[in-house]
């Protein structure tokens, strides 16, 4: 058997570099081989694989395993989109497209390819939350002009008239003031959003910014919480603004902080790590941004209603009885100016907020990648 030149890689190191899930299984259902991609989808290594049959990997009655029996009667290739693979081990509501082919060494044997649903539906996603910031940037302009005015107006006629109420009416004197100096608080928040100058950028180390918030949280809010760091320390930076990237994580880290609300076993989180063939079209060019960048931030809490997943990042929307809701939507938006990608997945004891951004290229590079 003649060998393979030096420079040319393995099959093994081959499939271990495409993104997709890929299995072999034999004619008993039994696990052959899997792909590093396969290990992070069902989230189990190779060997223990290998050591189940695929249904033994699949929720019951999974359509792969009707899929798997046609390929065999036919032997010949089916292709099925948008198949729901969630299970309580995996993750709920894991969307693939499905390419199941017969092997044509070993009689019953198929090989499977699963191709996430997940980055076409971050870009749908990604683009309604854009638009839900844009709405948020005229109505934040609208209220700074028409709003921030008359409460001053207000406030100064409250505070005249402590002067000569009695003393039981003092109190609601005191209460209006308190009620417009909170009022134009969230007005001064909305005004972020009307910020559209463009972002200063910058090479950034985002271990860097990650270790920041992480000293931040367990100086103060997130005293009591564990946190675990899982990073690649082979990435290269992002290009991005450091402050406000700061600000991103620690949205996100507070969030996490208070689902968690104190819980002895209460754990946050954070990964890092390089995820390449991600691309997102530029609105107004022909370019595509490459976002190979990737940051979770995972919490332990109860998780995240499943009917107020969706909307998670538009404006006004929370759970808290205190909150804005306006935290995630300006997550939402610094994201989207750095060209990023932000979605959530959300079930019991695993919220994972995931944040995909470009990375940094010197201007003879940017140039030589040019179309």
């Amino acid at each position: 058997m003649t060998a393979l030149p030096r420079h040319m890689p393995n099959h093994e190191a081959v499939l271990n570099a495409l993104p997709h899930a890929i299995l072999s299984v034999d004619a008993q259902g039994r696990v052959l081989d899997a792909n590093m991609a396969a290990e992070a989808f069902f989230d189990v290594s190779a060997p223990m694989m290998r050591r189940n049959l695929i249904k033994d990997l699949l929720p019951f009655g999974s359509p792969l395993l009707a899929l798997i029996d046609q390929v065999r009667e036919r032997n010949a290739p089916v292709n099925e989109y948008r198949v729901d693979l969630g299970s309580p081990r995996i993750g709920g509501e894991r969307h693939v497209d499905i390419q199941v082919a017969p092997m044509q060494d070993q009689s019953g044997g198929v090989v499977i390819m699963l191709q996430e649903r997940t980055i076409a539906d971050k870009m749908d996603r990604q683009l309604t939350h854009r638009g839900a910031a844009r709405s948020v940037t005229a109505l934040a302009a609208m209220l700074a002009h028409e709003i921030k005015n008359p409460l001053s107006g207000i406030r100064g006629a409250a505070q005249l008239l402590e002067q000569s109420v009695e003393d039981a009416d003092r109190e609601l004197t005191q209460l209006i003031c308190e009620e417009a100096d909170r009022i134009v608080k969230l007005v001064d928040r909305m005004e972020v959003f009307s910020d559209e100058r463009p972002v200063a950028r910058s090479p950034v180390n985002i271990h860097v910014v990650l270790e920041h918030v992480k000293k931040l949280a367990q100086s103060g809010f997130a005293r009591k919480v564990k946190f675990i760091e899982d990073y690649d320390p082979s990435l290269p930076p992002v290009h991005a603004n450091k402050d406000q990237l700061v600000q991103v994580v620690l949205n996100l880290v507070k969030n996490a902080a208070e689902a968690i609300d104190g819980a002895t076993d209460g754990e946050i989180t954070m990964t890092t790590g390089f995820k390449p063939g991600v691309r997102l079209s530029v609105p107004g060019s022909s370019s595509r941004v490459s976002l190979p960048i990737e940051v979770c931030i995972k919490d332990s809490g109860p998780g995240v209603a499943s009917d107020l997943l969706p909307y998670l990042f538009d404006p006004f929307v929370t759970t808290k009885t205190s909150g804005t809701g306006l935290g995630l939507a300006l997550v939402a938006k610094i994201v989207g100016d750095h060209g990023g990608i932000v979605e959530c997945e959300s079930q019991n004891k695993r919220t994972v907020f995931r944040i995909l951004l470009p990375m940094y290229r010197s201007d003879s590079e940017a140039k030589r990648l040019q179309p």
